[in-house]
């Protein structure tokens, strides 16, 4: 080690053919870039295998005790939505139809909810080995 003319203290000095004052300086705790990199990369393809597995499941959702059944995938699109015949009133066709919208909306908030629900199941590991919410907690050195 060589002692550094700027910052005084120990330090391993990566020099190149410029000044003294223009050294890059590498402290001996700092993090391992490649292990960091390929710890980075291994979340990036647990991710991407955690994204094509909520795409292709699907989860249902429903209302009105089964009379409208809605299906989504694991990132809330929209894929099925079935009504029941028995949820047809054709005495009051203004009410049906109002009722039925509200089970479709119900429904469908439903298999939403099912499909977030999905989503932390997956990807909530991935996120918790990020730290939870910061991003780096987990990562050697933050």
């Amino acid at each position: 080690m060589r002692q550094c003319n700027t910052c005084h203290g120990p330090r391993r000095l990566v020099t190149t053919d410029v000044t003294d004052e223009e050294h890059t300086t590498v402290n001996p705790g700092d993090v391992n870039l490649q292990q960091l990199l390929e710890q980075a990369q291994l979340m990036q393809q647990q991710l991407v295998s955690a994204q094509q597995e909520l795409n292709d499941a699907q989860v249902e959702g429903s209302a009105g005790g089964g009379l409208v059944v809605a299906t989504v995938n694991g990132g809330g699109e929209l894929l099925e939505l079935r009504i029941s015949p028995e949820a047809v009133d054709p005495g009051d066709p203004q009410e049906t139809a109002d009722t039925i919208a509200d089970l479709v909306i119900a429904a469908i908030r439903d298999a939403v909810r099912a499909a977030a629900d999905l989503q932390q199941e997956k990807l909530g590991p991935l996120a918790q080995g990020l730290g939870g919410g910061s991003g780096l907690g987990q990562l050697p050195g933050f």
